[in-house]
């Protein structure tokens, strides 16, 4: 087992820690994306007119099973874009334990909530596998699939699991959800892009005084990368503030 990249070598994400140990599962987790989708179902459940804590929870622990555990792993098993050195066997592991546990958490919410639960149980395995292994011709594993997916899908799901029932505030939060992770896929495209296949970068800026900017990686990376964090803290703080004021 190696060290890691070597030097001078980036990480393969902004968010990542040193290969090796407890810390690959950290980045595997991808923190700031995790939670950026986790607090979507923190919104959804907001707009309820009535907080069930005890479901908000979780479904909160559904979506951390499936997106942050199993989506995750089996996207590590594609070509390891993480470069962790987590054994096949263990993402493996990890990626049908999330699933199961997420199904599980989603019968008994069909036990609490009703039959109004049993679709979002259904599509979201659907959505995560067929993601992942980019089945039917890649249909889904694009710009919008990932957007409808990892955006709308967590905010109506935790409304219909407060409520057992759809309305019309939380489709277009899901819209709106669509839409911000719609730039979220935009900027982490073109900086994974830089971080894991790009082994230089040249040429320059040449601007209307005359004086130039040499381009590099670091250049290139920055504002893409400036945004995404931002917008994962926005949208967590976003969530937090509903919660804090909706949950007594």
């Amino acid at each position: 087992m190696g060290d890691g990249p070597e030097p001078g070598e980036p990480r393969a994400a902004f968010y990542a820690a040193r290969p090796g140990g407890w810390r690959d599962w950290w980045t595997l987790l991808h923190p700031p994306y995790t939670a950026w989708h986790l607090a979507y179902v923190v919104i959804g459940a907001c707009l309820a007119p009535v907080i069930n804590t005890t479901r908000l929870i979780a479904t909160l622990l559904a979506f951390f099973l499936a997106v942050g555990v199993a989506a995750h792993a089996l996207d590590e098993l594609n070509g390891r874009p993480l470069r962790t050195h987590i054994s096949r066997g263990a993402l493996i592991g990890a990626s049908v334990a999330g699933l199961a546990g997420a199904v599980a958490l989603g019968v008994i919410g069909v036990i609490e909530v009703g039959v109004a639960v049993v679709p979002f149980i259904v599509i979201g395995p659907v959505l995560v596998v067929t993601y992942n292994f980019e089945l039917f011709g890649g249909v889904i594993h694009n710009t919008l699939g990932f957007s409808v997916s990892w955006g709308a899908f967590p905010v109506l799901t935790a409304y219909v699991a407060q409520t057992g029932s759809m309305a019309l505030s939380p489709v277009i939060a899901a819209l709106a959800a669509v839409f911000l992770t719609a730039v979220q896929r935009t900027l982490s495209t073109p900086a994974r892009l830089l971080r894991r296949r790009v082994s230089g970068v040249e040429g320059r800026l040449i601007l209307l005084d005359g004086n130039e900017i040499p381009l590099e990686r670091e250049v290139l990376l920055a504002p893409l990368e400036q945004a995404l964090r931002a917008m994962s803290w926005g949208i967590v703080v976003l969530a937090a503030a509903l919660a804090v004021d909706r949950i007594h």
